[in-house]
């Protein structure tokens, strides 16, 4: 879905949108999504001297720097697309007769709010973390270049995303971000924006048990492997769900 508004409506019929494809999303087997990944880098790649052109002709950076954002959203993509199906979970040891199984789910619905600057990269880096463990999302693109992103929605309907999935709404980052945060269907809200959205976000989602991940108005650098990927996305992206499987005394003949 994408709408270039952040009327309230708007907002409720994305996460609605998101909310019915989420289910039929997280059912699919991890290697499923990461081939709708793989795909997704693919088309990426093909169209990387139109990217580039038009990070040149909006943001004003340099041919030389916008190759560099292009060549990396489509590395991370990859990256992202490999981890689909990893990450599934793991067997902790307990101190008593049995075993616990810990196996990470996603989230459900997720609301991103997108930083400004790198704006492919950052909207690349937080989406597909997302879905690739089997979330939906609703993502607001960077406020001061949002016709960055909108680029990759023509891209997303070509490799097989199922609707719903990625759910696109463009306008005042933090007016949306607050229809987002307040809405009790959107289980988590990553916003990457100024230190006063990062404190409503936080305030807000304690009344709604909202999880959140926030940036307190400090810039990341998205082309770090450090803080543009790893585990941190992994973990913000799934809920820990603790299986245990109690077993009886076992006495030799």
């Amino acid at each position: 879905m994408l709408l270039m508004t952040s009327e309230e409506k708007d907002v409720r019929n994305a996460v609605e949108a998101a909310a019915k494809a989420q289910p039929g999303w997280e059912k699919r087997s991890g290697f499923n999504r990461s081939q709708i990944l793989y795909y997704w880098a693919e088309n990426l790649e093909q169209r990387r001297q139109e990217l580039a052109d038009h990070l040149v002709a909006v943001t004003g950076e340099s041919e030389e720097q916008a190759w560099r954002e292009v060549d990396a959203s489509v590395a991370r993509l990859f990256h992202w697309a490999a981890l689909s199906d990893k990450y599934g979970g793991s067997v902790q040891e307990t101190q008593l007769y049995g075993t616990v199984v810990r196996v990470n789910e996603p989230l459900g619905v997720v609301g991103v709010a997108c930083p400004d600057q790198a704006p492919l990269l950052g909207f690349v880096s937080l989406v597909a973390p997302a879905i690739a463990r089997g979330n939906a999302v609703v993502v607001v693109p960077s406020e001061k270049h949002p016709t960055v992103p909108l680029s990759l929605y023509q891209v997303l309907e070509t490799s097989d995303m199922p609707a719903g999935v990625v759910n696109i709404l463009t306008g005042c980052r933090d007016h949306i971000t607050k229809h987002l945060t307040e809405h009790h269907d959107v289980q988590a809200m990553w916003y990457f924006g100024s230190l006063e959205g990062s404190t409503f976000v936080e305030h807000t989602s304690a009344v709604n048990v909202k999880r959140t991940w926030v940036n307190y108005g400090l810039q990341r650098d998205w082309f770090s492997h450090e803080q543009g990927e790893g585990e941190e996305f992994l973990y913000h992206a799934t809920q820990v769900k603790n299986i245990w499987l109690t077993m009886g005394d076992i006495f030799a003949n």
